[in-house]
């Protein structure tokens, strides 16, 4: 993996500190044009990897990608799965039955319909992998050499303790995909000693690491001692603790931490992204 990793937040008025701030990317980022400015910024910085959600714009911008194939032949997406939003719109507009038709194939919907949720339990994996193959479907001929599933789910299917969701999520991945597995996580630690059970090691993690214990599960004093003890390959994200932590302060805690593959961050202006690729470089 590359060790910047640039992320998507920004494009959809996602920001963990200031909703004002939030409805003014929303405004920003109204039109495709304004995030392919910033994701080809990114790129003339020697950024190659952009890490996003499954949002229904992302489709427009892989269309993009695929008009100009050569410009982005050395570009890679990480796709990260499901994007909640997305179905938690469709069940207000659809209702649950309709979100479900939506998503789900004209003959597997016809069983779910007679069988209700007792054939959603008995065959949940051959429906995520039915869901993979639709998020996945926008990003065909893109470089997508790892694909997340998002903390929405990891971490319910962590409460349910339904490991065995991982290992078949971890085979299905490499299979269908030639692609390695990745997790998105609030709970690296509880996350990571799930994953061994089930004889998947060193997985690619991507959770909250900051000096300040920002959205990190189980405190800060667990997290470093895996980061320093555990095998696995640990990918850090909202490192900023939401504005808490200026970027050099957040960085220069990471470089304390050799095991740290990759850092994920979102911007919205060249200025601040070059600043943040190059504190990332010099000290993780």
């Amino acid at each position: 993996m590359d060790k910047v990793l640039f992320g998507d937040n920004q494009f959809f008025a996602v920001n963990h500190a200031s909703d004002e701030k939030a409805r003014a990317q929303s405004i920003r980022f109204k039109d495709d044009a304004a995030i392919i400015k910033v994701i080809d910024q990114a790129i003339d910085l020697g950024i190659s990897t952009f890490m996003c959600t499954t949002h229904d714009r992302i489709g427009n911008l892989c269309n993009h990608m695929r008009a100009n194939t050569q410009k982005y032949k050395d570009f890679n997406i990480y796709p990260c799965m499901p994007y909640a939003h997305k179905y938690a719109n469709a069940v207000t507009e659809l209702g649950i039955m309709g979100t479900i038709k939506q998503y789900v194939p004209g003959n597997l919907f016809s069983t779910f319909a007679k069988g209700g949720f007792a054939f959603l339990s008995k065959d949940f994996i051959g429906l995520m992998e039915l869901l993979i193959d639709a998020e996945m479907k926008m990003f065909k001929g893109i470089n997508t050499p790892v694909i997340f599933i998002q903390n929405v789910l990891v971490d319910m299917i962590l409460g349910l303790k339904m490991y065995e969701v991982f290992k078949e999520y971890d085979a299905y991945i490499r299979k269908k995909f030639n692609a390695e597995p990745g997790y998105i996580t609030m709970n690296m630690p509880t996350l990571l000693d799930a994953l061994n059970t089930v004889g998947i090691g060193n997985p690619i993690i991507c959770s909250s690491i900051n000096k300040i214990g920002f959205r990190m599960s189980g405190g800060i004093d667990i997290y470093e001692k895996y980061l320093t003890e555990k095998q696995f390959r640990p990918i850090a994200m909202q490192v900023l603790a939401a504005g808490a932590l200026s970027p050099k302060e957040a960085i220069e805690y990471l470089g304390k931490f050799p095991r740290i593959e990759s850092v994920l961050f979102g911007a919205s202006s060249k200025g601040h992204i070059q600043e943040t690729k190059e504190l990332i470089e010099q000290n993780v």
